[in-house]
């Protein structure tokens, strides 16, 4: 059963001057963990507004948990929990003012949920009668999805969650969606970071306001076309310059203390050497055949797209 459906939405900004999102058209199963990935500025916010009913598009349809985001507004906000990028919750409310107010903005109690946000709370808890903005930041990070859970959504919507937290936050808050997940409820997050793109069911690579693609971490990754290697030397700058020149090179990229490197198809490395390189200018260079990663691939749709364009 399908809990979010998407239908060629589009939104412009500045009087269409800025295309926010363009067609996007997707489906997310009851129950899946979803990811949207991208850069800042791809249109993941712009997205979650709309089906959140904050935002209107200029056209196309959406319907959340079987209802229309235009004319059963009312219906999706008392169905879904939304956690934005930004800290948005009431600073000067303590922990515990804070969760009361969302709960009974909804009707309910914290008593009435507490099942379902008590793994979360209990990191709290020692902290409840502190001010909001007096939290670190994964404690304002759990602070706002208890309050996103306080009435147990049917639909979860997480603006970039992990985005200015520290790794081992990052780390927990992924582990607490394997757990809400188990609750049956449909969860969509949004992130820049393709490393937890893989903690995700399916996803949804964006880029300017456009799909790249969609599907499961590891059936992208499977139809990366080349082969992929890893290089690095004692002068990485100046390597990089030579690899965009090389015209045996198809494609390199940064990536952390390695270059990601495809060669073109006239040219066959069929062993790993450093033969293809124009210039004895490197030294201790290593090459190693790789598995490409989602951010190979995020990288690889995204020229394709670029050399359309142009």
């Amino acid at each position: 059963m399908q809990d979010v459906i998407v239908q060629n939405i589009s939104k412009s900004f500045d009087d269409g001057k800025v295309q926010a999102l363009d067609d996007i058209s997707f489906s997310v199963e009851k129950g899946e963990l979803f990811g949207l990935i991208g850069p800042d500025g791809a249109g993941k916010t712009t997205l979650f507004r709309i089906l959140t009913t904050l935002l209107l598009a200029d056209c196309g349809t959406a319907s959340v948990n079987d209802s229309k985001v235009i004319n059963d507004y009312k219906e999706i906000r008392s169905k879904v929990g939304y956690m934005p990028g930004k800290f948005s919750l009431y600073q000067d409310l303590t922990v515990e003012e804070n969760l009361n107010f969302f709960a009974s903005i909804f009707k309910t109690s914290i008593k009435e949920n507490y099942s379902l946000i008590e793994d979360i709370y209990v990191q709290l808890e020692p902290f409840k009668n502190r001010r909001a903005g007096k939290l670190s930041g994964g404690m304002k990070q759990k602070l706002a999805l208890c309050c996103a859970l306080i009435h147990r959504p049917k639909v979860l919507f997480l603006d970039e969650p992990t985005t200015g937290v520290d790794t081992v936050s990052r780390k927990e808050f992924w582990e607490m969606l394997k757990r809400l997940k188990k609750e049956g409820i449909t969860i969509l997050v949004s992130t820049p970071y393709m490393d937890e793109a893989n903690l995700c069911e399916r996803i949804a690579l964006i880029q300017k306001g456009k799909i790249l693609s969609i599907d499961t971490p590891q059936k992208i990754t499977e139809k990366y076309p080349d082969k992929l290697f890893a290089i690095k030397s004692d002068n990485m700058s100046g390597l990089l310059k030579e690899l965009k020149k090389n015209d045996k090179i198809k494609s390199a990229f940064s990536f952390g203390e390695y270059h990601h490197i495809s060669f073109n198809e006239e040219y066959k490395a069929d062993h790993l050497d450093s033969g293809f390189l124009n210039s004895d200018d490197f030294k201790k260079i290593e090459i190693k055949s790789i598995m490409p990663t989602v951010e190979d691939c995020f990288i690889h749709l995204m020229s394709i797209e670029e050399n359309y364009e142009n």
